[in-house]
């Protein structure tokens, strides 16, 4: 009886994963905001990203779009492509 415990919390618990999973919210659009200067003169550009959930959220680039960060103006975070900075904010 003990073993059907188990294998029943295990599968509940893998089932629960997988929905989380496959529900979460993914970028529909990424708009382009504005070019903006920093005091030290450095550039990036803010774009705003809407998710499948309804929510909004930025992303900034930096070093001629190289370097996509979350957040606006920020540089935690970052990575080489739109889509997966894109991805992080609609999680």
């Amino acid at each position: 009886m003990k073993i059907n415990s188990l294998k029943n919390f295990i599968l509940i618990t893998v089932l629960l994963m997988l929905s989380n999973a496959i529900s979460a919210a993914k970028p529909t659009s990424i708009k382009y905001i504005e070019d903006v200067v920093t005091e030290n003169d450095i550039i990036y550009v803010h774009y705003q990203v809407k998710c499948s959930d309804g929510r909004s959220a930025d992303i900034s680039a930096w070093n001629n779009r190289k370097k996509w960060c979350v957040g606006k103006g920020r540089q935690d975070k970052c990575s080489e492509k739109q889509i997966k900075s894109a991805k992080i904010v609609c999680k």
